[in-house]
């Protein structure tokens, strides 16, 4: 039986990619993939590297995938700029983010 060959594209570009993968530290095991509520990943077709941010337009900013990584800081979730926090010091005035 021939083995037929299935192209992935991506949608069009996101203003922010939501999800970073820290290469070092991610071993591949797809478990971000498989406990995504919306199906933004893809695994990764060579063994041992991050899965692919297909649809990043689409991500939810859930942080179930950060959350269920089995290894700590393999995954970091970029919010986009107006989602995060503010915080400011009463006493000087000074505008802070707590990461």
């Amino acid at each position: 039986m021939d083995q037929e060959t299935i192209y992935a594209t991506t949608n069009a570009p996101a203003p922010i990619n939501p999800v970073v993968f820290d290469s070092e530290i991610c071993n591949g095991c797809n478990y971000c993939v498989e406990v995504c509520q919306i199906d933004v990943y893809i695994p990764n077709p060579v063994k041992g590297r991050p899965p692919v941010v297909l649809y990043a337009d689409e991500c939810w900013y859930c942080g179930s995938c950060v959350a269920e990584c089995p290894r700590l800081g393999a995954i970091k979730l970029n919010h986009p700029l107006m989602q995060r926090v503010r915080w400011k010091r009463k006493a000087t005035g000074e505008h802070f983010r707590v990461l």
